[in-house]
Formats: C-alpha cells, structure tokens, sequence
C-alpha cells in the first residue's frame, strides 16, 4: 500500500510538471537499488499512457564540436516562444563515483534556470555509444510531464548513432568547420542514420571553412544518396555564439516532423523503436542472469583458463555454458 501511495504521488507530480519531481523520479529509475527500481517501473507504468507526444530530438557529434551550447541556444530560443523544454545530456562516467564527469547545468548555466526549463546530466555508466543505460525512461517521464520537446545530448559520436537513432525521430550531427580529415573519416553510416548535418561554429574566422564544409558534406550526401522517399537529409550551418542556423535548424526539425507525421512513417518508426528496445532490454536481462547464475560462475573461471590457453575453443566453450545454463531453465 505504501507502495502504491509513493507512485501515486511521484505520478501526480510529474504530470504536474514539477522539476523536482520529474528529477527524483529519474533518480529512481538509474537507481541500482531493486526497490527504487521497482517503484520506478510502477511509477513510469502509470506514466507510459501520458508519454509520446513530444518532438524527441538527437543531437550529437564529436567532443568540442560545441553541443551543450548549441543545446543552449535552441533551448532559449524555444523558451524564449513559450515552449517548454526537456534536455537529457549524457555525461561521461567518473570511474570513481560513477556520475557524470562533466555536469551539463555547468554548460548551460542560463537555461539550467529558466523556468521553463528541465536538464538531466545522467552518467553514461560505461554504456556503448554514450547513451545512459535509463534515458529511453529518463525520455518518457519528461514527455509525460508535458514537455513538448526533449532533446537528447551525447557523449560523443560512435556506437551512438545507432543508440539515439533508436529513441529519438530527429537525429542530427554537429560538425567542426574545415571537412578535410574529418569528411575523408565520415562513414556511410553516418549519413545513413542522420537527418541532419550541422556545421557549427560558422563565425568568425572559421566562417569561411564552415562554407567549404558545407559544401563538402552536401556533395557527400548526394554522392551516398542518403535519401528517402520520406525526408531527404540536409547541411546547415549555425553558431551557438552568434545564434545564426539556429532558427533554420528548429525549421528544418518542424518540416522533418511534419514530414514523418504526414506519410504515417512517425508511428512506423516509434513502433519499431519500442520493440527494439523491448529486444535490448531482454538481451541484456538474459546475459545477467546468465553471468549471475551460480553454475555458469562456477564453470566460468576454468572455461575462460581454456581459452585463453587454446585448450578449447570459444565457439566450444560457450556452448557447454549454455547448455548448461538452458537445461536449467
């Protein structure tokens, strides 16, 4: 009962729109705790119908391609209309205390105030691509608290794309001015999961090279045919110092969700990533109850002895863990 009571409130709360609580209900999810995690999932359970209208926006790129304060530009833009405004910027881990490293509300000092603002530094925790492990619930607590827009920051480009890809409908990339190396590094892949390209920064002494990227990444596009018949990807530039780009880029998000939302391919693809999350998170249930199994532990030790000394192969080897382990269950 007791239970029941602290979801029902921590429910309340959130769709009430209060920061605090939308914050501690967060906390409750990335807790490691199994009883905060349990009234976590009762909590977002009872959220989940009030979730999924939001325009969810990826933005990611390289360390030092200026993220947070191009998060902050659009963010004070948006506010600066009215909207209200969610931002989800997955730090790097300490590997001492585990929590964010780098505390995006220190980056983005202004909209970390506004009120109608609400930023979450979450520790990536080690995860692949730098996507905390909680931010697809992290996500929905903020669409359910009312939030129109919620944009998800990473740490960096790599494994991401693929992560945010699955949790956002918007996907953008910011870039450094100056394609050479970086355009000769850019995989297919790339262009294939981004919707768009940005080449920040474009002030200064530095416009001239962001122009020329700009050119080199559209002609890369086209080369790649990085297009479908739904929305065909776009370079822009922008300049958090100056806020150039930053009103087109908010334009060009409008016209990607009215695009997605008028061919029907936005309930497509947030079908499609729901199960893949479902899928996600049965794999990794499924591995850590393997890895906490008693007899796999037992086993384990000697078996990976084996292999490291070729007495037995890793293909062998792991099939007699789970047989093991599937006789069992």
């Amino acid at each position: 009962m007791a239970d029941s009571s602290a979801a029902d409130a921590y429910c309340e709360g959130v769709l009430a729109g209060d920061r605090r609580v939308i914050a501690k209900a967060i906390t409750l999810l990335e807790s490691r705790r199994s009883d905060h995690r349990e009234l976590g999932q009762r909590v977002l359970d009872r959220l989940a119908p009030h979730a999924g209208r939001a325009i969810r926006v990826g933005i990611t790129g390289a360390p030092g391609v200026g993220k947070s304060s191009f998060i902050e530009r659009l963010g004070l833009k948006l506010t600066g209309e009215g909207q209200r405004v969610a931002v989800l910027a997955v730090d790097p881990s300490s590997p001492v205390s585990g929590g964010s490293l780098l505390g995006d509300k220190t980056r983005m000092e202004e909209l970390s105030v506004h009120p109608e603002a609400f930023i979450r530094p979450s520790p990536s925790g080690g995860t692949l691509g730098g996507v905390a492990y909680r931010t697809r619930e992290a996500l929905l607590v903020c669409e359910a608290a009312g939030f129109p827009v919620v944009l998800v920051e990473t740490v960096g480009v790599g494994q991401s794309e693929v992560e945010v890809r699955g949790m956002v409908d918007l996907f953008a990339v910011l870039l450094q001015p100056g394609a050479g190396d970086e355009l000769q590094g850019m995989k297919k892949g790339l262009i294939e999961f981004a919707d768009l390209l940005v080449v920040n920064k474009a002030d200064g002494e530095q416009r001239e090279a962001a122009e020329r990227a700009r050119t080199d990444h559209a002609a890369a596009l086209q080369l790649l045919g990085a297009s479908d018949a739904v929305w065909t990807p776009r370079v822009q530039l922008a300049s958090a110092l100056t806020g150039e780009g930053i009103d087109e880029f908010w334009e060009s998000a409008l016209a990607h969700r009215e695009a997605l939302s008028r061919t029907g391919e936005l309930e497509v693809r947030r079908r499609r990533q729901a199960r893949a999350w479902l899928w996600r998170l049965l794999d990794d249930g499924l591995r850590h109850a393997f890895r906490t199994d008693a007899e796999v532990a037992a086993r384990l030790a000697d078996l990976e002895r084996d292999v490291e000394a070729q007495r037995l192969t890793a293909p062998r080897a792991a099939r007699l863990l789970l047989q093991g382990y599937g006789s069992r269950t």
